[in-house]
């Protein structure tokens, strides 16, 4: 939840190549104060059966920009289990996104992730 001096994040995960949820897709978290500032990781989560995070670590307060590391490999992985379908020689051509944004105090931020093995999109949701 967000307060006046701090912001929350949320995600989602959609697999668009099979038009359900991506379920199981780790999710690791991290915070800077500044674009000069080094990222500091505050921990991750999974992506439960409906593809969201309900548990992301909340945001410290002085955060302005925030960073979402999702691992689409482990996700589209050959062994890995669930409906996602993995290329015919396995494995993504991303094994990893990396969602960089700005936030501010006060604000909830819906990052929603739209993924294919071969493609991504991501837009600021409600």
């Amino acid at each position: 939840m967000s307060s006046d001096t701090t912001a929350s994040v949320s995600t989602h995960v959609l697999d668009t190549s099979i038009g359900r949820p991506a379920a199981s897709v780790p999710v690791r978290l991290a915070t800077r104060p500044d674009a000069d500032a080094g990222w500091t990781p505050l921990g991750g989560s999974v992506t439960d059966a409906d593809g969201r995070c309900a548990d992301l670590p909340v945001l410290p307060e002085g955060a302005a920009q925030v960073r979402l590391d999702f691992d689409t490999g482990a996700y589209f992985a050959p062994e890995a289990e669930g409906p996602a379908a993995p290329p015919a020689d396995g494995g993504t051509f991303f094994p990893e996104v990396a969602i960089t944004f700005a936030v501010r105090p006060g604000e909830h931020h819906h990052v929603p992730l739209l993924l294919s093995p071969f493609g991504y999109s991501v837009y600021r949701g409600s």
